[in-house]
């Protein structure tokens, strides 16, 4: 029997982010494995799509959204991607959103979620602490304040339609940023 073309199409969509998400696991270890690392690496992402938010349109801004179904769909993709990142401490605002941005992840290591200030300069004390590599998930108005109050000079903006920046953050001297995308 001869495959349908969306079939052929599924299959090699499939193929594609599969590559995408061995590629971004590779850099993500090399970055782990490297001596800037092995000092201090952080992880940040904005939570992922929340349930009041529908593309295109402004967010309704209900007072402490649950993620929607992409916004699950993403947070289980950002499990897969960290999974082998050596991860030892995850952090999250008091909002459902955050939390269940970093609830697969926390899930699969085995880890508890700590409950962090929305206030960048309060996360940036407690990251000062923390040992190993760490992940932190904030806001689209937080995650670029506690990069720069980790030393970053470089500007950091997020867009309100942004669900797919990880930043990954060396500390040294200086301190150094990268930006990716997961989905």
């Amino acid at each position: 029997m001869v495959p349908s073309p969306d079939h052929l199409f599924r299959s090699v969509f499939d193929d594609v982010n599969m590559l995408r998400r061995t590629a971004l696991s590779l850099l993500l270890a090399c970055l782990a494995a490297s001596p800037a690392a092995a000092q201090h690496t952080i992880f940040l992402v904005r939570h992922a799509e929340r349930a009041d938010t529908t593309p295109g349109t402004s967010p309704t801004m209900a007072a402490d959204p649950d993620l929607s179904e992409a916004g699950r769909v993403r947070a289980e993709s950002l499990a897969i991607v960290l999974k082998d990142a050596k991860i030892t401490s995850i952090y999250a605002t008091k909002y459902k959103r955050t939390q269940q941005t970093a609830a697969p992840l926390a899930k699969a290591l085995g880890l508890t979620v700590s409950i962090a200030p929305a206030d960048a300069a309060d996360v940036v004390k407690q990251l000062a602490g923390a040992k190993g590599n760490v992940l932190v998930v904030g806001h689209s108005n937080t995650v670029p304040d506690v990069i720069k109050g980790l030393g970053v000079t470089a500007p950091v903006m997020i867009g309100d339609d942004e669900f797919d920046n990880l930043f990954v953050v060396t500390t040294g001297a200086p301190p150094s940023v990268v930006r990716l995308h997961y989905r």
